[in-house]
């Protein structure tokens, strides 16, 4: 069934849809947005793009939601093995890949000790890049240690709950919804307890996969799919442009502590998420070749910044000029990726879950999970 451009998403047509080129393209401009806020300077800093992170925080939470879900429906259970064989070998290939060839990097250049690298590494091949201090040559891994614990707990969750036999959904929302209270709750220590401002990175992680269940359940559907029309999306992705614009007057506003802004950024997120999965005007702009281009190899380019900007570095100081630079620079190193590691370690990963995989109809696309 193909949805029309001129009226909101029926549930039947969201369950049919496989490929969601909108989040594609959300990833690749959150990959750009956090590269030109890292190196380009003041020009860009109005944009506050280092936020852009909890954006790729609910997308993660909603397809790997949706895509547990399709699996209950299609097979009947949810499988943790086939689950943690997608993340290992999507996520972890290139992680250690550019791990090794930072390390090698350092110690070449003799700085492996004062780079303070070899301080972090028992944190980097653990995955708690997050309580690593920024100033490392692999400072943008953090992120990855928030999501490879949160994959830990929410899946086994969806699978605990999988044998209620009634009102499924609605405890799988209570769950998640008290998490959030949780993390809400704790936010007021968030200034000054390092693990109560680590906690609002895994609200982003909550608020992303309670759309994912609302969308599944077709009363659920029936709430949000006002927003899916076409004058909806465009009117949502035009607040979440005020938003985007509006991080640091908030951040202002809440006495300099980014960490009561992240929540508002995230719901804002989420309802761009929907805009975006349905027919119109926002989805194809976000499913341009472009976009879809660089979202498919957003997680590596993500990770190669660091790498490429020791490249423009030496011709370019930080500006606007050096993230356009570091982001093309990035993006062929993210190519490179793609081609001889990520493709093929998925491959391998789905050779050795065969008898696990689900029908390809019921996978979300593009904006893959895996």
């Amino acid at each position: 069934m193909i949805a029309s451009p001129w009226r909101p998403l029926s549930h039947a047509e969201y369950r049919a849809s496989s490929w969601f080129p909108g989040l594609t393209g959300l990833r690749a401009l959150a990959a750009l947005a956090v590269v030109f806020f890292h190196y380009g300077g003041p020009v860009v800093d109005r944009l506050q793009g280092w936020i852009a992170v909890q954006l790729f925080f609910v997308l993660s939470g909603f397809l790997i939601t949706t895509l547990a879900l399709r699996e209950e429906d299609s097979t009947g259970r949810i499988s943790l093995r086939a689950f943690y064989l997608r993340r290992t070998f999507r996520i972890m290939p290139v992680y250690f890949l550019l791990l090794g060839l930072t390390a090698l990097a350092v110690t070449l250049a003799g700085a492996y000790e004062s780079s303070r690298l070899a301080d972090a590494m028992p944190f980097y091949l653990t995955f708690f890049n997050e309580v690593v201090d920024y100033n490392t040559p692999y400072p943008t891994s953090w992120s990855l240690g928030v999501e490879e614990k949160f994959y830990l707990v929410w899946p086994a969750l969806l699978v605990l709950t999988s044998f209620a036999k009634t009102g499924k959904t609605a405890l799988r929302l209570l769950i998640g919804a008290g998490a959030l209270g949780v993390v809400l709750g704790v936010l007021p220590l968030a200034p000054a307890q390092q693990w109560a401002s680590l906690s609002v990175h895994y609200g982003s992680l909550v608020v992303g996969c309670l759309p994912a269940l609302v969308l599944h359940h077709p009363r659920g559907f029936a709430v949000l799919r006002p927003l899916t029309s076409p004058a909806a999306a465009v009117g949502v992705a035009l607040g979440f442009c005020v938003l985007q614009f509006s991080v640091k007057p908030l951040g202002q506003a809440f006495g300099g502590h980014w960490q009561f802004v992240v929540p508002v950024y995230a719901v804002g997120s989420a309802l761009l998420l929907v805009a975006a999965i349905s027919a119109g005007p926002v989805r194809r702009l976000l499913s341009s070749r472009v976009l879809t281009f660089i979202g498919d190899r957003s997680y590596a380019l993500y990770l190669a910044q660091t790498g490429a900007a020791g490249v423009t570095g030496l011709l370019l100081p930080t500006g606007l000029g050096k993230a356009v630079a570091t982001s093309a620079v990035a993006l062929l190193f993210a190519c490179a990726l793609r081609r001889w590691v990520e493709l093929p370690a998925i491959a391998f990963g789905r050779s050795l879950r065969k008898r696990e995989r689900a029908p390809a109809a019921t996978r979300p696309g593009p904006a893959r999970v895996e």
